[in-house]
C-alpha cells in the first residue's frame, strides 16, 4: 500500500475513490472518468457525474455484505481529462442548436456544419476512450468507465472485444439505445447499443434488462436481431412478478441468456427513478437497487466472468440541494466493482 490505511476510519477529503490510497501502479481495477454529455437532449448534468461520484464515494463503508473486502484488490480512479471536458462542452453547444430543431437541419448549411463538428468530436471521444482502455488492458488492469452520458463506453467495449472472445453485454437501462443516428448524431447516447451491434462484431450477444422507453424503430431492430439480442422488457418482468414469479427465477433466466464473458453497461436510469431523480431521462418503473445487485450476484454465482463495466448517466442535483444521485451511483459503483472482482477470483463472495 502507498500508506498506512485504516478501512474503518473516515475518508480524508483529498483521498482517492472510496477514500482509498492506492496508486495506479498498485491497482488491479482502474476507473476511467469520462465527463462527456455532448448529445443529451432532455436533462443535463451527466458530465458532472464522475466528480460527484468521487465525492460521494468517500462516504461508502468499505465492508460489504456481498463481496468480502473488495478494496483489498486495490482500486484507483484516473484523473479527469480537461481536454475531454472542454471538447465535450464545445460539442454540446453545437449540438444544442441541432436539438432545438429536432434534428431537422436539411437546407441549413450552418447547422449541417455543426452536425459534422459534433459527430467528429464524438468520434474523437471514442478514440480517446479506446486508447485509454486499451492501455489499461495492456497493463493487466481490469477496466471500468464512469460517464458521462451513455455514449461514452463505445471505445471501451471496442477495446475489450478486440481482446476477449465470446463477449456479451449485460445492458441495464430504461432505454433500448438502439436508435439509428438519433437527431442526426451518429454517436448519440440513444444509439450506443445500435453502434455496438453494428460496428463491433466481437460482441456476440446483447442482453437488455429493464427497458421501458423505446420507439417503434428500436422495437423492430431488436426483433430483427434475435440471434444477437435478448430483451427483458420492464413491462414483461413486472407482469411476471405480479403473477407470482420470483426475481430469483427471472434473474436466472436473464443470466442463462448471457455468454461466459460479460461487459456490464449500467445506465443509472435502469433503476427506479426514485434512486436517480436528476438523471437525464428518468422513466417510471425500473429495477430496485437490490434487484440489480441480485442480478449481478446471480451472474457471478453462475460462473460468468465480468471483464469490466461502465456506469453512466449519474447527474447530481443542479441546485446542489442533495447528493442522492451521486450517493446511489457511488454505491452501485462499489457493487459493480465487488462483483467484477469476485467473478475473476480477486475477491471472495461473503455468504451471510
Amino acid at each position: 500500500m502507498s500508506c498506512i490505511f485504516d478501512p474503518n476510519a473516515a475518508a480524508a477529503s483529498d483521498s482517492g475513490i472510496f477514500g482509498l490510497p492506492f496508486s495506479y501502479e498498485e491497482a488491479s481495477l482502474v476507473y476511467l472518468p469520462v465527463p462527456w454529455e455532448a448529445t443529451t437532449s432532455y436533462g443535463g448534468g451527466t458530465s458532472e457525474g464522475p466528480t460527484a461520484i468521487l465525492e460521494a464515494s468517500r462516504q461508502v463503508d468499505l465492508f460489504d455484505a456481498d463481496v468480502l473486502r473488495p478494496y483489498e484488490a486495490r482500486l484507483h480512479l484516473l484523473p479527469e481529462s480537461e481536454e475531454v471536458r472542454e471538447k465535450g462542452k464545445a460539442a454540446k453547444a453545437q449540438a444544442a442548436r441541432i436539438i432545438a430543431t429536432g434534428g431537422r437541419i436539411e437546407g441549413h448549411p450552418e447547422l449541417e456544419a455543426a452536425l459534422a463538428e459534433v459527430n467528429s468530436a464524438c468520434a474523437w471521444m471514442n478514440s480517446y476512450v479506446h486508447k485509454e482502455i486499451s492501455r489499461l488492458l495492456e497493463a493487466g488492469k481490469i477496466p471500468a468507465l464512469i460517464g458521462g452520458d451513455h455514449s461514452t463506453p463505445f471505445g471501451a467495449i471496442q477495446a475489450v472485444a478486440e481482446r476477449q472472445s465470446d463477449l456479451g453485454i449485460l445492458h441495464i437501462d430504461a432505454h433500448s439505445d438502439t436508435r439509428r443516428a438519433y437527431e442526426g448524431f451518429t454517436w448519440s447516447h440513444a444509439s450506443i447499443m445500435f453502434n455496438v451491434l453494428d460496428r463491433i462484431p466481437g460482441v456476440h450477444r446483447l442482453v437488455q434488462v429493464g427497458i421501458r422507453d423505446f420507439c417503434e424503430q428500436e422495437w423492430d431492430f431488436c426483433q430483427s436481431q434475435k440471434d444477437r439480442v435478448r430483451v427483458f422488457w420492464d413491462a414483461q418482468m413486472c407482469r411476471r412478478k405480479l403473477e407470482g414469479r420470483s426475481w430469483a427465477s427471472l434473474a436466472d433466466e436473464i443470466v442463462a441468456a448471457l455468454p461466459r464473458n460479460i461487459w456490464v453497461s449500467f445506465d443509472i436510469d435502469g433503476l427506479d427513478a426514485r434512486f436517480c431523480p436528476h438523471t437525464g431521462t428518468p422513466v417510471p418503473g425500473g429495477l430496485e437497487f437490490a434487484e440489480a445487485n441480485y442480478l449481478l450476484r446471480a451472474a457471478v454465482k453462475a460462473g460468468r466472468t465480468l471483464v469490466g463495466f461502465d456506469l453512466n448517466e449519474v447527474a447530481p442535483d443542479p441546485e446542489g440541494a442533495d447528493e442522492w444521485d451521486a450517493n446511489v451511483g457511488a454505491r452501485m459503483l462499489y457493487k459493480l466493482t465487488g462483483w467484477t472482482l469476485a467473478s475473476q477470483g480477486r475477491a471472495r463472495v461473503l455468504e451471510l
